[in-house]
C-alpha cells in the first residue's frame, strides 16, 4: 500500500507539472522541468548528506560543455549527446569527490566553489580553442531528428523532459527508502554511530557525491540539446547560489521541494524582472522569510497540511478513537 501511494504521489506531481504546459508558455515550462533536474542534486547533498555545495554551476557545466563537445565536433544524435554528458558527469564527480568530501562541511563548500571558478574560466579563456569562449558553441540547426521522441522539436522535448524527471524522481524516492538513504542521513546526524555500525562515512559520502552531480551533468546536457547552444555563462560562479536558494525555497530534503522551488524561483524571476531591474532584491526578501517562518520551505510548510486533507481516515459516528464502536 506505501509503495502505491508514493506511486500514486509521483503521477499526481508529474500529471500537475504537465497540465503547467497548458497555461504556461512552452519555454517557461521546459526551464522548470530542466532547472528542478538540476537542483535536485543540491537539495540531496544538503537534505540527506547534509553537504552545502556553491559548486554546481561546474557539474551542469560538465555535462553542457560534454554534449556540446560531442555536438559540434562528433555527432549529431541527442541522445548520446546526454549520454556522454552524464558519463562525464560520472568521471569528473568522481574524481574530485574522492578528495572533496574528505574535507569538513564548511572547507567542502568553498572547494566547491573554487572549481566553479575553475571550470568557468577554463572553459572562458584557458581552452577559448576549443569552446571558442564567450562566443561559444552553437549546433542547434546540426541536431539529428530521433526516432519515438524529436529531440529537436520544443514540445516533444517537452515530453522527453518530463519522462527524465519522472524517473530521476523515482529514483531518489528509491534513494529516500533505500538502507543507502538511511546510511546518508546517519551520516548527516551522527557519523561516529554510522562509524561504528560499519558503515564508511567516506564511501557514502563519495557515492551520494558522485549521484547528485551526474543528475546536474544531466541536467547541463539537456540544455545543451534544448538550446542548441553552450557558453562559459551556464557555468558561471555568479549564480552558484541559484540551486542552494531553490532547494531552500521549495524545502530542503523534501522530495518534491525541488519542482515546488524552480516553480517559485523561476516565474518569480520572469514576472518581477519585467517590472524591476534588481528581482533578486524580492527573491533574498522572500528566502529570509521562508527561513524565518520555519526553515521547512514552501513544500514543506504545505505537504502536511495536503496529506493531511488526502489520506485523512473518516472515522464512523459513534466509534471511538481506538477505533472501536461504542456500545
Amino acid at each position: 500500500m506505501n509503495v502505491l501511494r508514493w506511486w500514486w504521489g509521483l503521477v499526481l506531481a508529474f500529471s500537475l507539472l504537465a497540465l503547467l504546459r497548458v497555461f504556461l508558455p512552452l519555454p517557461f515550462a521546459n526551464e522548470i522541468v530542466i532547472f528542478s533536474i538540476y537542483t535536485i542534486g543540491c537539495n540531496f547533498l544538503l537534505g540527506r548528506v547534509g553537504l552545502l555545495s556553491f559548486g554546481q554551476p561546474a557539474y551542469l557545466a560538465v555535462g553542457a560543455y560534454a554534449a556540446a563537445f560531442y555536438f559540434y565536433y562528433v555527432g549529431s544524435n541527442p541522445y548520446l549527446g546526454i549520454l556522454i554528458g552524464i558519463a562525464a558527469g560520472i568521471v569528473v564527480s568522481f574524481a574530485v569527490g574522492s578528495l572533496f568530501v574528505r574535507l569538513r562541511k564548511d572547507y567542502f563548500a568553498l572547494v566547491n566553489l573554487a572549481l566553479a571558478v575553475i571550470i568557468f574560466y577554463l572553459m572562458q579563456k584557458v581552452l577559448v580553442g576549443i569552446t571558442h569562449g564567450d562566443n561559444g558553441l552553437w549546433f542547434l540547426t546540426s541536431l539529428s531528428s530521433t526516432p519515438v521522441l524529436d529531440l529537436t522539436s520544443p514540445d516533444q522535448f517537452f515530453i522527453f523532459s518530463l519522462l527524465v524527471a519522472f524517473a530521476v524522481w523515482a529514483f531518489y524516492k528509491y534513494l529516500d527508502d533505500s538502507i543507502f538513504g538511511a546510511a546518508c542521513l546517519a551520516a548527516k546526524i551522527n557519523e561516529d554511530k554510522l562509524r561504528f555500525l560499519g558503515y564508511s562515512n567516506y564511501r557514502i559520502r563519495l557515492l551520494a557525491f558522485v549521484i547528485a552531480n551526474t543528475t546536474t551533468s544531466l541536467a547541463g546536457a539537456m540544455y545543451a540539446v534544448y538550446l542548441g547552444f553552450v557558453s562559459p555563462e551556464i557555468g558561471s560562479p555568479s549564480r552558484a547560489a541559484d540551486p542552494v536558494v531553490v532547494t531552500i525555497l521549495g524545502g530542503v530534503g523534501s522530495l518534491y521541494g525541488p519542482i515546488v522551488g524552480a516553480i517559485a524561483y523561476t516565474g518569480m524571476k520572469d514576472l518581477i524582472s519585467k517590472t524591476l531591474g534588481n528581482w533578486e532584491l524580492i527573491i533574498g526578501a522572500l528566502l529570509v522569510f521562508v527561513m524565518l517562518a520555519g526553515e521547512k520551505g514552501i513544500w514543506g510548510t504545505l505537504e502536511p497540511l495536503l496529506l493531511k486533507a488526502l489520506f485523512r481516515r473518516r472515522v464512523p459516528a459513534g466509534t471511538g478513537r481506538d477505533g472501536v464502536t461504542g456500545g
